[in-house]
């Protein structure tokens, strides 16, 4: 089985909100890790917002400047994680959409997928290294490249996708599953629209999951149901938990 996995860039932050926290990079590194260990062919996108929001900055400074600051602390973010992966003694590449040769390959789509055949986990940094596209739809455009068999979105604390954010509202509904014109049309905050668009024009599953619950990604890859799975069915099959091409 092939999977993107796309990460916050909060993530690596951990408590302290900004920068990058070892403990958290740490945690997240053991759990791909083990994923990596099941037989699962792991690629990664990760976003900046640990360091930089380039929306945020979009009225002080030239928005695709902004952007592109953006893109390049994914890159830091990329180099940070393959530091933590390589501790828990996991080949790892960083490949960037911005050329970057001291620390990470070019974006080439083959040497990718050799990778991902040798058995090493891939970190794609620089978003799409183009400006106005987030780091959700690098992961969903990467994920199509790859041919990864799903895209997996993960979340910090949220076991799923809810009507209503459930930190706020106790009385949320969490779904089980959705289709791709559930999350448009009901404006879910999965990801981005462009991003939900391309996986939906190439019946890309998605799951959004918890992955700060010990053992999640694992469990998921070993096909139980977590989480909430996005796909062009209204309902899960009677397979229940399983999903395409698992190991």
């Amino acid at each position: 089985m092939r999977v993107l996995l796309k990460l916050s860039g909060e993530f690596l932050a951990g408590t302290k909100g900004v920068g990058v926290s070892p403990e958290a990079t740490r945690t997240l590194a053991q759990e791909i890790a083990a994923a990596h260990r099941q037989g699962a062919q792991v690629a990664v996108v990760v976003g900046a917002g640990n360091f930089w929001r380039g929306a945020q900055h979009g009225g002080e400074m030239d928005p695709a400047t902004a952007d592109y600051v953006g893109m390049i602390a994914t890159v830091m973010n990329a180099v940070a994680l393959q530091d933590a992966l390589e501790q828990q003694g996991i080949d790892t590449r960083v490949q960037s959409a911005i050329n970057m040769q001291e620390v990470a390959e070019p974006y080439i789509r083959r040497r990718a997928l050799r990778h991902l055949e040798k058995g090493r986990v891939v970190i794609f940094g620089g978003g799409t290294g183009n400006p106005f596209f987030t780091t959700d739809t690098a992961a969903a455009l990467r994920a199509l490249e790859i041919d990864a068999d799903m895209v997996l979105m993960a979340k910090n604390k949220v076991d799923g996708v809810y009507s209503d954010d459930p930190r706020k509202n106790p009385h949320a509904e969490r779904f089980e599953t959705l289709t791709y014109l559930d999350v448009l049309n009901q404006g879910l905050k999965v990801m981005d629209a462009t991003a939900i668009s391309l996986c939906m024009g190439k019946e890309m599953p998605i799951v959004v999951f918890d992955i700060f619950t010990p053992g999640n990604l694992g469990r998921l890859l070993a096909g139980e149901h977590v989480g909430t799975r996005i796909s062009s069915a209204a309902t899960t099959p009677a397979s229940a938990g399983t999903l395409p091409g698992t190991v």
